[in-house]
């Protein structure tokens, strides 16, 4: 969205907040390796991967992926087989998903240059709001505020905002200060504060209202509010769900199945099984897993062990087992391929969090 300016910003606000706060900035920014470039694409890709991922998660992933894809044309040159295993313990591979298609439509539409302008951007696959105004002020220095986290609670801070952050009316607020305070051509420089203005200073719990450059200007610290802002809906309680997960072998390799594209964790590997029905056991719920996805009569051996894994909207337990084949023969039933893998090669083939811990518990020799 583009700023423009409006009349409805805190009226106590100064318009000189935004040049403080970039003297703030000059002294206190922190040193990520996404900051150092006005690349579009190495910007994109910091964006997406930061995306409910904590910053130190990220660096490692970020630099490992430069060092593979350093260019968007590399990435779109790509297989998806790589960029998943690259991607692989970042979770929510959508993201991957997206970050490739998006590279071969850039190179197909835009011959392989990034758009500058957020409605281009947002066309894209995986490129939301937020994203595509990160992209436009961080790149190009256009004037747009990109509504992070760390943005949305300090701006909510400083106006003191009683409505829920993610309603209309409070983003209009947000949009309509972030207008009057950002200097003119320094867009990029001005969101990275607030971004790190957020993430050093104004933290959820305790912040640290002396450190604050604009301590003296925020409704929240006049009135002792800052606990209770932002204001956001109560969530609802995370579901949790069980599951089983058969271990098959054959001459030294394990049988892996390969997620159908457009389901949770598409394209990865697992290794068979699935969510267990109530009134189920793991190892009944195992059986008919393995019936209904191969084609198979198991029987049920030794455990492998139990895993616990939290996604966005729901946790999951995973019980692993060795499991022989009675009778029946192996059929794709449910996934897009099947492979026997050698133990040795396990690395080779991009997995989600639990099937990597199973993996690396049998390369073991668990």
């Amino acid at each position: 969205m583009f700023v423009t300016r409006s009349s409805r910003y805190n009226p106590c606000m100064s318009s000189t907040a935004g040049v403080r706060l970039l003297d703030w900035y000059r002294l206190h920014a922190r040193q990520l390796p996404w900051r150092s470039t006005r690349d579009p694409y190495r910007i994109w890709v910091a964006e997406i991967m930061l995306q409910q991922t904590r910053v130190e998660t990220v660096i490692p992933y970020y630099q490992r992926w430069m060092a593979r894809f350093p260019t968007l044309a590399d990435l779109a040159r790509a297989n998806l087989e790589q960029v998943l295993r690259e991607w692989e313990g970042l979770g929510y591979y959508r993201r991957a998903h997206n970050l490739h298609h998006t590279a071969q439509l850039i190179m197909q539409r835009y011959a392989g240059q990034m758009p500058t302008k957020v409605n281009e951007l947002e066309s894209l696959p995986g490129i939301g709001v937020y994203t595509a105004a990160a992209i436009a002020a961080l790149a190009f220095d256009r004037p747009h505020l990109a509504l992070d986290g760390n943005l949305r609670r300090v701006i909510a801070r400083l106006l003191d905002l009683e409505d829920d952050i993610a309603t209309r009316q409070a983003q209009d607020r947000m949009q309509a200060w972030g207008a009057l305070q950002m200097p003119e051509g320094q867009a990029a420089s001005f969101n990275q504060a607030l971004m790190d203005l957020g993430a050093m200073v104004c933290s959820p719990r305790s912040p640290r209202c002396g450190e604050c450059p604009l301590a003296q200007e925020c409704l929240s610290n006049a009135r002792g509010t800052q606990p209770d802002r932002p204001v956001r809906a109560q969530r609802r309680s995370t579901p949790r769900f069980h599951a089983s997960a058969g271990v098959l072998r054959r001459r030294g390799a394990v049988l892996l199945g390969r997620r159908p594209q457009g389901k949770l964790l598409g394209g990865l590997w697992e290794f068979p099984g699935g969510k267990q029905e109530p009134g189920e056991t793991p190892e009944v719920c195992l059986r008919r897993e393995l019936e209904e996805e191969l084609g198979v009569i198991v029987d049920v051996g030794a455990n492998l062990g139990i895993y616990e894994h939290a996604y966005t909207h729901f946790r999951i337990t995973v019980h692993a087992f060795e499991a022989k084949i009675l009778s029946g023969e192996i059929q794709a039933l449910d996934h897009s391929e099947l492979q026997w893998a050698e133990l040795a090669r396990l690395g080779e083939y991009p997995m989600g969090k639990v099937d990597r811990l199973i993996a690396d518990r049998l390369i073991s020799g668990g």
